[in-house]
């Protein structure tokens, strides 16, 4: 795998799209600052190619890919592997919950023909699919020949995993170099020789049973079978001319058989002559369908005029709606009348209970100017009384202003006032606005207080007890309310007095009904239910009568029909036997004409019974013949073995027995040719499936697998040994050690074997660049396909840990090694001294935008 152009667009740190274009470059540097974004070149490739990355730690982690704030990215990356160009495209989405996905995965085959330095458009804009989704990491790994755990050991070598082949457990080891190798093609080799094997055992079993399958395969059935052709052949010959005998025995029974058909048939057409049932009693029917037809139109005609006459007295009764509707104003008006009667009479006596009522509400007025009056005396009283316990010796009298020179007695006890004890006139008021106004209550002292002139000492004020003022209240209130219920009383008679008033006047306006027209209505109305009923009546007789006329005179067309119905079928019926000479018709009775004409149907049937018993005898003596001859004709054929199921194609049927006698040779013939063939085949299937058994012998439980590997691992560590030497200044190489690990010989401890795991991470670094690159020298002569041919290898960090004369001699190993134009060299590092080097450097930068590439060659 070689890379030609790398497209970023935010992966990782790089946000904005950057191409890096490794064409036509052998060997070259990632350098910049830690943390600009180098080993994230390397990361694209692998990621690109297998969708995962080593520095995430699991593989089908997308989530580090995509940048943190970006919502899309994209890798592509365009290679070459023998000789063949591809592009892997792997796209990147973030969703509305965060997740980061791979949207899109495909692998293109391009045209290698464009210029290698072309723009990606242009290497890309010819493509045919190869792989998409989950299926492109693994043609990638097809293509390769490298799954992504051993592309992480041979090509891309990320920090901290330069030890993994060198530290790799034998199995693990064994794993990669059969992919690397092509080793597992000696496996398939095995089991197509398995498969083979069983293949042609198969096939000789199948041959064994085609031919165990095969009858009458020797000489003596084909000797059989060719005697039984030369027989049927001649049977073939001699039958052909006992056929034209049959036939023309057949031919004369044929003529006689025409010959006795024809008189039966006669016969037979004579018989058919019958007379039709219903023919004797046709004449009888039309007549008495005539007669009730005629029977039905009198009495059809007769109610139609009764009819006609009904419908004349009914009209000149006058109509009937017009009447009903007199009759109905006449009872209304009679019912106004006695309304209006009434009303007056209700009127009256509402008139008399109003005056009643009048005089009631009249002696309620007086009543209530009375109480009035007696409630004002007693509240007058009752105010003195109460005014006399507030006087003062020496103080002037409210009432008189006279001074107060002794107090009148008081019959009011201590601490009851009569202040708010009356009620203002008009409360409660039963006469409301139509009763007499009483005075004011006055203010004043009692009756003996008001005639006495000075106020004499000793001189005592009447004042009436309050119990008296609650009785009087009580009685006006009493006088109150039942002058209220006479008013009320009053005013509703009134009322109805005149509405009734009203409505009997408004009755009064209909003009009375005549007595005698009410009568003389009801009178016509009777008669005219009466008419009606009747024409009803007479109306159902007339169509009664029409519906049996109609059928009368169905029933006499019926008779009409069925009597040129029987003439028909006469005629019909002698022209059945017209050959014969049947006599001519007679017109008249159709009984008669059947009468005749089955009379000489006897006379005819009887002249020709003779004929057809002499042809019956002539065909049954032509018959015999025919069969005696046939009979003799199929026993001769039987007796050859061939079965025929008719006799009118026995020659045919002897012809094809015949040909299958010589099918039937051929058949015998070819089978003996068929086993033959067979034999050969059995034994040349024996002979392969033999040879295929050999094979996987040889092959079997992965014994050369094994070996091929032990022997492609001996020769990795020699290689990577000599360049361990040169990288190590002589200090070490190494070694496989008895169950497969690789050791290390330190000849400064004096040739000390010891594991390679012992090695500081320096002399590691030393150990696994020395196997990498034995790797990527040695894979393509030891593969079994020139596939395998390991293009590129990328070496990230690990410089830092080399003296600097060692870093000298690596970096010398590497030139040396990219001189060849063979593959590609790339190395990620911090060590000035390697990056001067290198002939090609792409330096990475990274500001607030993110990571950037600049090519730069010296």
């Amino acid at each position: 795998m070689r890379p030609i152009r790398l497209h970023m667009e935010n992966f990782g740190s790089f946000r904005a799209a950057t191409d890096v274009d490794f064409a036509e470059v052998d060997y070259f540097a990632l350098v910049g600052a830690t943390g600009a974004g180098k080993s994230t070149v390397i990361d694209a490739i692998c990621f690109a190619l297998y969708g995962s990355v080593p520095r995430w730690g699991k593989e089908n982690v997308v989530a580090h890919a995509l940048a943190p704030s970006a919502a899309s990215g994209k890798v592509a990356l365009v290679f070459e592997v023998s000789g063949r160009r591809y592009a892997a495209v792997r796209t990147l989405l973030r969703d509305a919950k965060g997740t980061v996905r791979t949207k899109e995965a495909r692998l293109d085959l391009l045209d290698p023909s464009i210029p290698a330095d072309s723009g990606l458009v242009e290497l890309t804009a010819t493509s045919r699919p190869v792989a998409e989704g989950e299926q492109v990491a693994a043609e990638v790994a097809r293509v390769t020949g490298l799954e992504y755990k051993f592309f992480t050991q041979c090509v891309v070598l990320p920090q901290g995993r330069f030890a993994e082949f060198l530290h790799a457990t034998p199995s693990d080891r064994q794993d990669l170099l059969v992919q690397l190798l092509d080793a597992d093609v000696y496996e398939q080799v095995r089991k197509a020789a398995v498969a083979e094997e069983s293949r042609q055992n198969q096939a000789a079993e199948f041959a064994r049973g085609e031919l165990s399958r095969l009858h009458d395969a020797d000489e003596k059935a084909e000797k059989s079978a060719r005697e039984r052709a030369a027989a049927l052949h001649a049977l073939s010959e001699r039958v052909g001319a006992d056929l034209e005998e049959l036939r023309a025995l057949d031919d004369a029974a044929k003529a006689a058989d025409a010959e006795r058909v024809t008189v039966l048939r006669a016969l037979a057409q004579l018989g058919a002559l019958a007379l039709p049932g219903e023919v004797p009693g046709l004449a009888e029917s039309a007549r008495r369908a005539t007669e009730r037809a005629e029977t039905a139109a009198r009495e059809q005609a007769r109610l139609d005029a009764l009819e006609e006459q009904a419908e004349a007295d009914l009209e000149a009764l006058g109509d009937q709606a017009a009447l009903t509707r007199e009759l109905a104003d006449l009872t209304d008006r009679y019912r106004r009348t006695a309304e209006a009667e009434a009303a007056r009479a209700e009127a009256d006596t509402v008139t008399a209970q109003l005056a009643e009522a009048a005089e009631a509400l009249a002696a309620a007025f007086r009543d209530y100017d009375e109480a009035d009056r007696h409630l004002t005396k007693t509240r007058i009283a009752h105010t003195a009384a109460d005014l006399a316990r507030t006087l003062t010796p020496g103080d002037p009298c409210p009432v008189c202003h006279q001074v107060v020179t002794a107090l009148p007695g008081n019959d009011v006890p201590a601490g009851e006032s009569a202040q708010g004890v009356g009620a203002r006139r008009g409360d409660h008021d039963p006469r409301g606005s139509d009763l007499p106004a009483g005075g004011q209550v006055g203010h004043g002292v009692s009756e003996a207080h008001a005639a006495s002139p000075g106020h004499r000492a000793g001189v005592r004020h009447v004042v009436s007890p309050a119990d008296q003022l609650a009785a009087a209240e009580r009685r006006l209130a009493a006088i109150r309310e039942k002058g209220q219920q006479a008013r009320t009383r009053h005013d509703g008679l009134a009322a109805k007095a005149e509405v009734l008033t009203t409505r009997a006047r408004e009755l009064a306006a209909t003009a009375p009904p005549d007595p005698g027209r009410a009568a003389a209505i009801g009178e016509l109305l009777a008669a005219i239910e009466q008419a009606a009923g009747k024409v009803a009546g007479i109306r159902r007789d007339a169509r009664e009568a029409r519906r049996v006329a109609t059928q009368a005179a169905r029933a006499v067309e019926e008779a009409r029909r069925k009597a040129e119905q029987a003439w028909r079928d006469l005629g019909a019926a002698r022209d059945t036997v017209a050959a014969f000479g049947p006599p001519p018709l007679d017109p008249g009775d159709v009984h008669a004409a059947w009468t005749a004409l089955l009379t000489w149907r006897d006379e005819a049937a009887a002249a020709r019974r003779h004929d057809a018993e002499a042809a019956e005898a002539r065909f049954e003596q032509a018959r015999g013949s025919a069969q005696e001859a046939r009979r003799a004709l199929a026993e001769r054929v039987a007796g050859h073995g061939v079965t025929v199921d008719s006799g009118d194609r026995m020659g045919e049927q002897v012809a094809r027995a015949a040909a299958q006698a010589d099918e039937r040779l051929a058949r015998v013939r070819e089978a003996r040719e068929r086993a033959a063939e067979l034999a050969g085949r059995v034994a040349a299937h024996e002979g392969e499936a033999r040879v295929a058994h050999e094979l996987a012998l040889l092959l079997r439980a992965n014994q050369f697998e094994r070996w091929l590997c032990a022997e492609a691992l001996e020769l990795l560590v020699a290689a990577a040994s000599e360049t361990l030497k040169d990288l190590s200044d002589g200090q070490y190489e190494l070694v496989l050690g008895g169950r497969g690990d690789i050791e290390v010989v330190d000849y400064a401890e004096a040739g000390l074997r010891r594991s390679a795991r012992t090695l500081s991470g320096g002399e590691t670094f030393q150990a696994s660049l020395a196997l990498a690159l034995a790797l990527s020298d040695q894979v393509a002569g030891l593969a079994a396909a020139a596939a395998r041919s390991l293009d590129s290898i990328f070496l990230d960090e690990g410089f830092g840990t080399l003296d600097p004369a060692t870093l000298d001699t690596v970096a010398a190993t590497l030139e040396k090694l990219a001189s060849g134009h063979e593959r590609m060299i790339g190395v990620v590092t911090h060590v000035p001294a390697l990056a001067d080097r290198v002939p090609v450097r792409f330096e990475v930068s990274r500001d607030a935008s993110g990571s950037h590439v600049r090519k730069v060659v010296r």
